[in-house]
């Protein structure tokens, strides 16, 4: 008994000053290595850190890295599947190899407006493309926060009101199958190019022009190098917010479901900060010299619906999908 004893209290002393792990070791905090393409002044960044890792509390240590500095554009989904990254802001073209049938997801002009997009999101319709995305790339999807409905930004005074009116003008995409398609469905020269080069390549003449959201042309400064943007808004889009599956699987149900809560916050905040600088940033490229015009919308649609359609990624979609969005 004695030394039984002089066990139990040896055994408490060491479990008091932390030389054995004991239950306080599930008290530790969650590490959350997270990827991201846009600069850390970004507003997505900013909304990120300030809803999402402020919700998550003190049982979580989030860690993001901003600029590509830590896994090149594109490259996210490969490092999570591999264990080298815990979350990020995923585009669907990422999953084309992959997952073929969500190449409907980046199909331009899927979605009529925001409100379409987010009833697409939100609600059913999605289930089964979902839990084949997670299946087939071992990674879970929390959220689908909106980004911006992208538009053409171009040098020059060439009016552009139709496809045909792209035609030879090289359009910095990035890099990626899908992603050239959407433009060469829009009728231009797709060129593929990293986004944190896009500026540079603009200065130099070496492409004509981008494709991206207003809030990112603002944030990057495009309007000091650009002369025109056309509102094409050929793609309203939002990014996969994930977690790997490797990550999820090892939080207990409590931890999953405050980062699921959390995910959604960060959704609807930066939801909301999105559509206040759309509404706002058509005055402030104005004012800054730039011609901002609506082209003919129904000319594009109309080409780039057919040009995505009579494509082979069309193949791949789920039969019946498509009627199912259009019916929301």
């Amino acid at each position: 008994m004695k030394h039984l004893t002089l066990t139990s209290a040896l055994c408490g002393a060491l479990l008091a000053s932390g030389l054995i792990a004991g239950p306080a070791s599930a008290q530790e905090k969650v590490e959350l290595i997270y990827s991201d393409t846009v600069q850390e002044t970004d507003r997505r960044s900013t909304i990120l850190r300030e809803v999402f890792s402020t919700c998550l509390g003190d049982g979580f240590e989030f860690k993001p890295y901003f600029g590509a500095t830590l896994f090149k554009q594109g490259t996210e989904l490969t490092a999570m599947q591999r264990g080298n990254l815990d979350m990020g802001a995923l585009a669907i073209f990422d999953f084309y190899n992959q997952v073929p049938e969500a190449s409907i997801l980046g199909t331009a002009y899927l979605f009529r407006d925001y409100d379409h997009m987010r009833a697409v999101y939100d609600g059913d319709v999605l289930d089964d493309l979902v839990g084949k995305m997670e299946e087939a790339t071992n990674i879970k999807v929390l959220a689908w926060p909106y980004i911006g409905t992208r538009h053409v930004n171009i040098r020059g005074d060439k009016q552009v009101m139709t496809p045909a009116d792209l035609e030879g003008v090289k359009l910095r995409m990035p890099g990626g199958e899908g992603w050239q398609f959407v433009g060469e469905a829009l009728g231009a020269n797709p060129t593929p190019l990293a986004f944190t080069e896009v500026y540079t390549a603009l200065q130099t003449g070496a492409v004509d022009g981008q494709d991206n959201p207003l809030p990112a042309d603002k944030q990057m400064k495009f309007y000091e190098v650009t002369d025109q943007i056309i509102l094409t808004g050929h793609l309203i889009s939002a990014n996969v917010f994930s977690i790997s599956k490797q990550k999820w699987d090892s939080l207990t149900e409590e931890q999953q479901a405050k980062v699921q809560e959390c995910s959604i916050e960060f959704q609807n905040a930066l939801d909301a900060n999105t559509i206040d600088q759309e509404a706002e940033l058509v005055e402030f490229f104005k004012g800054e010299g730039l011609s901002v015009y609506e082209p003919d919308k129904t000319a594009f649609r109309d080409h780039v619906l057919e040009v995505f359609q009579n494509s082979k990624f069309s193949e791949d979609w789920p039969e019946g999908l498509l009627d199912k969005i259009n019916e929301l």
